[in-house]
């Protein structure tokens, strides 16, 4: 599977992205999950939000009343809607794909730079 992870940019705090995860190759059902992750510079990578295939989500607590991950079947996306956004929230987003049997996430997009002015 390939996963193109897109959607961000530059903008102001207060405002809105959408991140997009479109995977081809396989279905994103084929998955225990999808997740959207962010990483800064010097900082680990960190699980934001997830949704399973069973349409199960959990968010981390940071974000949890201000992001939305969403799924499309028929176009075999992930969304990740996020409102609010803070500086805070700057940092390189990308999704991944979490095996089934392995547990783990095993394919990445390239990811997406979302940067938030003050």
């Amino acid at each position: 599977v390939q996963l193109q992870a897109s959607g961000g940019g530059l903008v102001q705090a207060g405002g809105s992205l959408r991140l997009s995860c479109a995977a081809s190759g396989r279905s994103i059902r084929d998955f225990y999950a999808v997740g959207w992750f962010r990483q800064v510079p010097g900082k680990q990578r960190v699980l934001v939000a997830d949704i399973t295939r069973a349409g199960r989500t959990s968010y981390a607590d940071s974000v949890k009343d201000r992001i939305t991950i969403s799924r499309d079947n028929a176009r075999n996306t992930v969304y990740l809607q996020m409102n609010n956004l803070k500086p805070e929230d700057t940092a390189v987003y990308n999704c991944g794909a979490r095996s089934i049997m392995t547990g783990t996430y095993n394919y990445w997009g390239q990811g997406t730079l979302v940067t938030v002015s003050s």
